[in-house]
């Protein structure tokens, strides 16, 4: 503005057409300095030197008797006043003489005269520094590093078609007086944005601080702002956008190994969401053989919410890093280590010592585990429910004894190979645990005068009796009628069990849904009881039964109205072309033999992308 006040109007139109012309030159309305910086200077030697005139001598005199007349004054408040006193500005207005103040500035950069008659405080117009004192500049103030010449490229006809024309080519100058009453029309016919009526009224303005003397350029701030939608569109569409639980029910989905070693590796945001301790309530490590005692401190170490724990096929876990876990993790729910075969009592007495909440364990095939893991966890952990000590040969009816009176919850009890396990320990657990579910004694010392106590468990649903030396059909016949809540039942490797006891079964099963008959002494006399007689069954599998032949297959198919799966697996004496038939004939039933399983497998590994020419090649 103070630039504006060093020239006439001629000059400046002139040397706009010379900006037009040269687009590369910058405007030399932006390198004089403010207009109140102009007002506060108190001589004219300081003018002379920081706002040199190009034009010749008039403007210089007109501009030095000027600011003689402001030297005499002595507060900023009464060079405001007298600036905007209405016999200085009239002449601007009504004049339109040469010499007037404000004749040098083009129409289209003045608003209306109601601009400055305004009720505002006069003393708004002063620069407001840090000192209420008018201080001499020694530079002019920074301007927006924006020139005319990019506005001159849209046009002139940009400049009249919309009313913020005006604003986008034009810098914020030093914010003018406006008064609230200024109608909008009055606004527009100015040609000016009146970016000072925004900058007074907007809070914004009122709270940037006053020693910022650079404004910035609407024009670059509309093109930035642009750039920005665009940014912000670009950005939403990254998937750290998402909420924070969204992501971690993605990484939910991921396994230990691939969060540690993939997701975690992205970026830091990525490895707080994978070290968030939901992930390390339940840590499933099975089968990596790099998992040592250290990796197991560390964990017990950093996250003590730990509750379940699967070790399995981790060969080298020694009972260091089961027992530091153990003691570092109080609340551990559930513990796995299948074929761990390094670990001995140590590991297992200390996770029943320190774990009382303990509610699964799961320890089969485990050589060196004894009788005396089993007594600490019936002392220590009253809530067990679930127990596995399949193939742990040296676990004998002592540890199961005390073990099922100490846990009176126990709904899962399995046991395979446990020679040492005979009937003692099948009376135990049937006397002390009365929430029996599910029982599996596969190939124990366990005979029918054991078997038969099991019907006092009203709520028993699976029972896994296969090799059982001694099991004969009235024991069986006899759990099968106490037990009404059995849906599944095992009899396989048991020669004993033959067609009139697979009736008795089929006519008192009445919650049974899969029955297991793999190598019996059957015939097609129990396949057609089966399908006469239950209404409930669905799975049987008679495979290795040498005795079944179309007659028995044929005749289960056409009249169960239950049966989903028949297995037939080496049923030589059933012919394959009968089989094609009943698979035709009845396709809600799947029909196991060879030729249908293999059949079966291509078609998935068809649909799964194979073919024979990508096999031969590898």
């Amino acid at each position: 503005m103070g630039h504006l006040l060093s020239k006439n109007g001629y000059c400046l139109k002139k040397r706009t057409r010379k900006l037009r012309k040269k687009k590369k030159r910058r405007n030399c309305f932006l390198q004089g300095p403010c207009m109140l910086c102009f007002i506060v200077r108190s001589t004219s030697e300081s003018l002379e030197d920081e706002c040199p005139c190009e034009s010749g001598g008039g403007a210089v005199s007109a501009a030095s008797k000027f600011a003689e007349r402001y030297a005499s004054l002595s507060s900023p408040e009464d060079c405001a006043r007298f600036l905007l006193s209405p016999g200085v500005l009239g002449v601007g207005w009504e004049g339109q003489g040469r010499r007037s103040l404000l004749s040098t500035v083009p129409a289209r950069l003045i608003g209306a005269p109601a601009l400055f008659h305004c009720s505002a405080d006069y003393s708004e117009m002063v620069c407001k520094r840090k000192c209420g004192e008018p201080r001499r500049c020694t530079a002019p103030c920074k301007q927006p590093r924006c020139a005319f010449h990019e506005a001159g490229e849209e046009g002139e006809e940009e400049r009249h078609t919309s009313p913020t024309a005006g604003q986008r080519l034009l810098p914020q100058l030093c914010p003018l007086p406006s008064s609230s009453s200024a109608s909008s029309s009055e606004e527009e016919s100015s040609g000016v944005g009146l970016q000072a009526t925004d900058s007074i009224d907007s809070p914004s303005s009122s709270a940037a601080t006053p020693e910022s003397s650079s404004f910035s350029c609407p024009l670059s701030n509309s093109d930035g702002s642009e750039e920005g939608k665009n940014t912000e569109i670009t950005d939403t569409s990254r998937i750290n956008h998402l909420p924070s639980s969204i992501l971690l029910k993605i990484f939910s989905h991921l396994s230990v190994k691939e969060r540690c070693l993939s997701a975690s590796l992205v970026c830091k945001y990525w490895r707080d969401l994978c070290l968030d301790f939901q992930f390390w309530k339940q840590i499933d490590l099975s089968g990596l053989q790099q998992v040592k005692d250290d990796l197991l401190v560390k964990i017990a170490t950093r996250r003590q919410n730990v509750t379940e724990i699967n070790i399995s096929d981790c060969r080298n876990v020694q009972d260091h890093g089961v027992c530091t876990l153990a003691s570092h993790c109080p609340g551990l729910v559930k513990y796995t280590a299948y074929r761990c075969k390094q670990l001995s009592d140590l590991s297992l007495c200390t996770v029943a010592s320190h774990c009382p909440l303990l509610q699964k364990v799961h320890v089969g095939n485990q050589d060196k585990l004894t009788d005396n893991a089993l007594k600490q966890l019936g002392e220590h952990c009253p809530e067990l429910k679930d127990v596995h000590f399949g193939q742990c040969y040296n676990v004998s009816d002592e540890g199961l004894i005390a073990l099922a009176k100490g846990c009176p919850k126990l709904q899962r009890i399995y046991m395979q190979e446990n020679k040492l396990v005979t009937d003692r320990s099948v009376r135990a657990f049937a006397e002390h645990c009365p929430e029996l579910q599910f029982v599996g004694f596969m190939g124990c010392s366990v005979t029918s005068q054991g078997v038969i106590h099991l019907t006092r468990l009203r709520n028993l649903s699976s029972l896994d009796l296969r090799h059982i030396s001694e099991l004969n059909n009235e024991t069986v016949m006899e759990v099968v009628r106490k037990c009404r809540n059995l849906s599944s039942l095992n009899l396989c490797l048991n020669w004993s069990i033959n067609d009139r006891c697979v009736e008795i079964i089929a006519k008192e099963g009445r919650s049974l849904k899969e029955l297991y008959l793999v190598s019996c002494k059957i015939t097609d006399y129990a396949l057609i009881a089966i399908g006469q007689y239950s209404s409930t069954i669905e799975t049987v599998d008679a495979g290795w039964c040498k005795e079944i032949t179309d007659q028995g297959a044929t005749q289960i198919a056409k009249s169960s109205k239950s049966l989903r799966y028949l297995g037939l697996m080496r049923c030589d004496k059933v012919n394959e072309e009968t089989v094609e038939r009943l698979v035709l004939q009845y396709p809600h039933i799947v029909f196991s033999t060879v030729m249908q399983d293999c059949k079966r497998t291509l078609e998935r590994a068809y649909q799964m992308g194979w073919s024979p020419n990508t096999s031969t090649a590898s």
